[in-house]
């Protein structure tokens, strides 16, 4: 990273979003407060004193983040009555997963991000091999984290299976790892709305329709209530992306927190619909989103809330 990045870079706290007033406010500010601190005791215990890896894994989960996917899956649980504290730790798998993404993504052979949540991408900091070995780890990890949750916590064996289950589904070549793929295919050549779509469906709405299940399955929902949230979440994950395509085209490094400009030479919706298209689609998409909700009336303000929050985010 030069110098004139790092210099912008520096002390920028601007991935953390500005959470908005009213109900969502103090909901969204309160769990990533619970997130936040729950996160460093589920790390794995050091293995000798100089265990970079270890150290390569806290350096990415536990930087200045919004914490949307966990913070969705907590949403969704509280829907249906839960205490946000027994779903935590399965929601804090999922901010897990995501950091291990964004180590991979930042990689030279991948995106070549070089700042990432306002500093240095983990691949800068620690070394590629390093962080190759961090981004397994966590993803691992997570599994083990899952697998180890009691039934004092009121998890089952077959909802633990079935969260393991939804994890794998969202990280594999059906999900996250099929979207990059399809992403780096994608380099160099115009890209349709479609092919563009099937990217970020799997790259990014994956992971956030994991974190829809994941409330949901901790709260044993019905196969009705469970398919409108997976809509649901497919939805706000596109918008979401959308977001930060525009984000990208207009942002800076001192207000997003990351590399911006990078997709100039890449098809994004940007690229394809214009900022104002790209605008109006995410929120179409929104729109689309919370029409899924209306099986679970007043019930759903919070996750309608945080969609209309996610199309308007400025970081």
């Amino acid at each position: 990273m030069s110098s004139r990045q790092a210099a912008k870079a520096k002390g920028t706290t601007a991935s953390s979003l500005a959470d908005p007033p009213g109900e969502l406010g103090g909901f969204l500010k309160e769990q990533r407060a619970a997130v936040d601190a729950l996160l460093p005791s589920l790390l794995p215990q050091p293995v000798g004193e100089d265990d970079r890896v270890r150290a390569a894994m806290a350096y990415s989960l536990l930087a200045p983040g919004k914490r949307m996917r966990p913070l969705l899956a907590l949403a969704v649980s509280s829907i249906f009555g839960g205490e946000p504290a027994r779903a935590l730790p399965a929601a804090c798998t999922l901010e897990m997963v995501h950091a291990a993404s964004l180590i991979l993504d930042d990689l030279p052979c991948m995106d070549g991000a070089s700042i990432r949540r306002g500093r240095p991408a983990t691949h800068v900091a620690y070394g590629e091999a390093t962080s190759i070995l961090a981004a397994v780890a966590l993803l691992n990890h997570a599994y083990g984290v899952i697998a180890g949750i009691d039934a004092e916590a009121g998890l089952r064996d077959r909802i633990r299976a079935a969260l393991a289950r939804r994890l794998s589904e969202a990280i594999g070549t059906g999900g996250v790892i099929g979207g990059q793929q399809a992403d780096l295919a994608g380099a160099g050549r115009s890209v349709s709305l479609r092919e563009l779509e099937f990217v970020h469906s799997h790259k990014t709405g994956s992971l956030f329709i994991a974190s829809a299940e994941v409330g949901a399955l901790l709260m044993g929902v019905s196969d009705g209530d469970l398919l409108a949230l997976e809509n649901y979440a497919k939805n706000l994950g596109l918008a979401f992306q959308i977001t930060d395509d525009i984000l990208d085209a207009e942002g800076s490094v001192a207000s997003t927190g990351k590399d911006v400009g990078r997709d100039a030479e890449r098809t994004t919706f940007v690229t394809l619909c214009g900022v104002d298209g790209a605008r109006r689609l995410a929120v179409e998409l929104v729109e689309a989103a919370v029409a899924h909700l209306d099986r679970f009336g007043r019930r759903s303000r919070l996750l309608r809330e945080l969609a209309s929050f996610v199309a308007r985010r400025d970081r």
